[in-house]
């Protein structure tokens, strides 16, 4: 509720003294500011929201931020099950909606094909703000392929990053790139898309600027595995026993990531064991992926020796479960949901962390 500052300008009033004849002004009258209402905070707008049972979210393996932003305001931890539309925050059913960054909240403040309009008249809750950013897309494999193929990992990624390198140097003309390969969504979203991500490629969750593309920030990812361990509820015994053991070793391996990033053209990181091999994404064909569209449009996976195919997501499909079945030899994900998966004994293996800070907001009418 938008709460009114109110100004009261008192009045003084005038004196004339009369005395032998003399007339004395009194001062000049004063502004005095009273009962200043101060914009709800944060806080107060979740704790709001949660007595109302009107905080959104899709739970899809981000409704783990929004539990542990909950509990941080001493709230409790359920939240309204929420569309992939924002009509929920349209017509008032959702007070604090969740939103990424480079998709929801975009059709949200737009006004292009599919957006709302809503403009400045909304405003956000930031999970990296808060203190309960998760890290989201990663590349990933299974470990047993990375041990098998250690050379085509490395050129994979040194690919891959190049072209995240690149699309974030132009990501215009990176949402271009990406339309013509089956976009999901319109061209202007696919622009706003495109800018958004750069700022998840090259932002941690601190704020500070990323160049090193991939990197995978100790801090962030422990972060992410500890929310991971306290939300995540599994109900096999043995694999919610696993998951409260995991440790950041158990899931990443920097080996392959640091490998690419040191080499000068990607041609001294030794012959690709497996040249023909496909990346899973977790999504229909948008700017969310746009690193690997750009560097397979570039060329970068035919300059070192890789026949590279990229399987939109989607559906039904989980690209967990792709690559742990051999479906696919890559996937992106968000680190809980391979979290989630090794817990399972899926033995997953990150090997670089793309989205450097989380693209997770919740939007509110101002």
């Amino acid at each position: 509720m938008k709460k009114m500052i109110t100004l009261l300008m008192v009045c003084a009033v005038s004196v004339a003294a009369f005395a032998n004849g003399n007339t004395e002004s009194a001062p000049a009258p004063t502004p005095v500011a009273t009962t200043a209402s101060a914009p709800m905070t944060n806080g107060e707008r979740i704790k709001a929201a949660a007595k109302e049972g009107k905080v959104g979210n899709w739970g899809l393996g981000n409704e783990y931020e929004i539990q542990a932003l909950l509990t941080k305001y001493g709230c409790p931890t359920d939240f309204l099950s929420q569309d992939f539309t924002m009509d929920g925050f349209d017509d008032d059913s959702i007070t604090l909606a969740s939103a990424m960054t480079y998709n929801e909240l975009g059709l949200v403040k737009n006004s292009y094909e599919g957006g709302y309009g809503y403009g400045d008249k909304v405003g956000t809750i930031d999970m990296n703000d808060e203190g309960v950013a998760m890290l989201e897309d990663n590349i990933f494999c299974t470990t047993k392929f990375a041990e098998e193929n250690p050379n085509t990992v490395k050129a994979f990624l040194y690919a891959s990053l190049k072209g995240w390198k690149t699309a974030c140097a132009d990501p215009e003309a990176a949402a271009k790139i990406v339309y013509e390969y089956g976009s999901s969504v319109s061209a202007g979203h696919q622009s706003y898309m495109a800018k958004e991500v750069k700022k998840l490629a090259e932002t941690d969750t601190k704020g500070n600027h990323v160049t090193n593309y991939g990197y995978m920030d100790p801090d962030a990812m422990a972060q992410t595995l500890k929310l991971a361990q306290t939300y995540i509820k599994l109900d096999d015994h043995s694999a919610a026993d696993k998951l409260k053991a995991l440790t950041l070793d158990d899931i990443r391996d920097t080996s392959y990531w640091k490998a690419a990033t040191d080499s000068k053209d990607g041609t001294d990181l030794g012959k690709p064991e497996k040249t023909s091999v496909k990346i899973q994404l977790k999504w229909l064909p948008q700017a969310q992926f746009m690193g690997y569209y750009v560097a397979l449009n570039k060329g970068y996976y035919k300059d070192v020796g890789l026949d590279v195919q990229i399987i939109p997501g989607g559906g039904d499909i989980a690209e967990t479960t792709a690559v742990y079945n051999g479906t696919v030899n890559f996937g992106v994900t968000w680190v809980s949901n391979l979290i989630s998966a090794d817990a399972a004994d899926m033995n997953l293996l990150e090997v670089a962390q793309i989205f450097q800070r989380s693209g997770l907001v919740l939007v509110y009418k101002k």
